[in-house]
């Protein structure tokens, strides 16, 4: 049975991608993390198809930390697939991107997102960032609870 992931850190870049679990860590956020690498691989982890098809949905990440700037897939249009289904828009979503696009920030805004903050480029202040997203994400919100959605409500989709 495959294990629960509680964050989706949907991050393109490796250096990002490993600073901010290490600054969840260090901040004592120990939950499981699953890296994306791009939108298309985020949104076959999150819909349960591809390598990630022994996923259910009755166990939906707790939280997803979004780039918007992905190969394959940006992160407007993966936002935009999760809002558009009823299996995966209550999960919270965290814009967590370098972009100082007002665009962006409107657009992410328009479908959805929980949350949008600007990556800082000095290494403490995003590692702060980050601390206080995660502590606040996992440790104080109250998350929806997981649905368990029976298959003709899956064929339904």
């Amino acid at each position: 049975m495959p294990h629960e992931v509680e964050i989706l850190l949907v991050e393109d870049s490796p250096e990002d991608a490993e600073l901010t679990i290490r600054a969840l860590r260090r901040s004592k956020i120990v939950n499981d993390i699953q890296v994306a690498e791009d939108g298309a691989e985020a949104l076959d982890f999150l819909f349960c198809r591809g390598s990630h098809e022994d996923r259910t949905f009755s166990n939906p990440p707790k939280l997803v930390l979004l780039d918007l700037k992905l190969p394959k897939v940006n992160g407007i249009e993966v936002l935009r697939a999760l809002r558009a289904d009823e299996r995966t828009k209550a999960i919270p979503v965290v814009v967590l991107t370098s972009s100082k696009e007002e665009r962006d920030l409107i657009d992410a805004y328009k479908l959805g997102v929980n949350a949008y903050a600007q990556k800082p480029v000095d290494f403490v202040q995003f590692s702060e960032t980050v601390r206080q997203i995660g502590m606040f994400w996992m440790l104080i919100n109250e998350a929806p609870p997981p649905r368990t959605f029976t298959e003709a409500e899956v064929a339904k989709r």
